[in-house]
């Protein structure tokens, strides 16, 4: 197959191509920062006016469009994340039907999920979560992809692998915690009781796509790994001890100290985390997929990894600046992650 990612740089980008490639199909990445010497890969800001032309050239041919591209954690120098997530997904969705590509497969979340006290199927409510940019943009998406033939939406839930661990260690630490420290036995773990959470490793989402894309599948399909993970659990992974702390208090905290710039989670993906429904995924385990990483280990080898200040290139990429440079100084270090409905 001729498959062509967008995305390809990040988290499951470059699982995906790893896997694809591996399996002798023949890959062309697109994102807006491509490797050195790689031919096989087009440079494209997907939010750019100009963007559906290159899209459409990239898109000739190809047997399959996986659709990854998406702006999680912008700082504010970069592109708006509605210009990448909205604009530029429209961008890819008209590129590909003019071109004539057969199967597009998109990277939707269960975040577009209305909230749920108990696992839910492909047929739940999408509303969202509300206090979430990252919710409401994932429902807007979907609405896009409403009446589309030929379309398949994964909605994975959070998702890891080592590789992203430098990206992941940036987007959630403050620079005033060494992320050394993290793996230690005597390290607090501030986090609500009431917390859980699936968790799943990159390349069992990339698996996951292949085995849509092999079988020509359409509609939505769940992606994640049971058990979900609990609050103690979490504590575990990260090495310390846990220290319950109520959400409302942590929500107090979060939002100074992200305004400030001394840390860069914004509330909202505190909201998000509390809320998100957890999934059923027996839609997708009927058409031959089961995750081949246990959860506690994946999210385990990833905290080691933003530990260490791992990452491969690009987004991915370890940035080797001092604390104090990636300090805020009153000001935000990432787009604010607030409700934008």
């Amino acid at each position: 197959m001729k498959v062509v990612v967008t995305g390809a740089s990040g988290n499951v980008g470059t699982a995906l191509c790893r896997v694809l490639t591996d399996a002798g199909d023949s890959v062309v990445g697109v994102a807006r920062r491509v490797p050195p010497n790689s031919p096989g890969w087009v440079t494209c800001d997907i939010g750019a006016p100009a963007a559906e032309v290159v899209l459409r050239r990239a898109f000739e041919g190809a047997d399959a469009v996986v659709h990854l591209a998406w702006a999680v954690q912008p700082a504010p120098g970069e592109p708006d994340m509605r210009r990448t997530n909205i604009t530029g997904s429209a961008h890819v969705l008209r590129a590909a039907e003019r071109a004539g590509v057969p199967h597009v497969v998109v990277a939707s979340s269960i975040a577009a999920y209305t909230p749920s006290s108990t696992p839910v199927n492909e047929d739940w409510p999408r509303g969202g979560v509300p206090g979430s940019a990252y919710s409401a943009q994932k429902v807007e998406l979907e609405r896009m992809l409403e009446g589309r033939a030929g379309v398949a939406v994964v909605r994975p839930s959070a998702v890891v692998q080592p590789d992203a661990g430098a990206e992941i260690g940036r987007w959630s630490l403050s620079p005033l915690i060494p992320p050394r420290v993290l793996g230690r036995r005597w390290l607090p773990v501030p986090l609500w009781p009431g917390l859980r959470a699936q968790v799943v490793h990159a390349e069992d989402v990339a698996g996951a796509i292949v085995v849509i894309l092999r079988r020509h599948a359409v509609g939505a399909f769940n992606v994640a790994a049971d058990p979900p993970l609990r609050a103690p659990e979490f504590a575990r992974a990260f090495g310390g001890f846990l220290l319950p702390v109520p959400l409302v208090v942590l929500r107090a905290v979060a939002w100074p100290t992200w305004r400030l710039g001394l840390q860069p989670a914004h509330p909202g993906w505190l909201r998000l985390a509390d809320q998100v429904s957890l999934v059923d995924c027996g839609r997708l385990r009927a058409l031959g997929w089961a995750p081949e990483h246990a959860p506690q280990e994946a999210l385990e080898s990833f905290v080691t990894a933003v530990a260490e200040g791992r990452g491969t290139w690009g987004p991915l990429a370890p940035r080797r600046r001092s604390w104090w440079r990636r300090l805020g100084f009153g000001r935000p270090v990432h787009q604010s992650q607030g409700d934008v409905r």
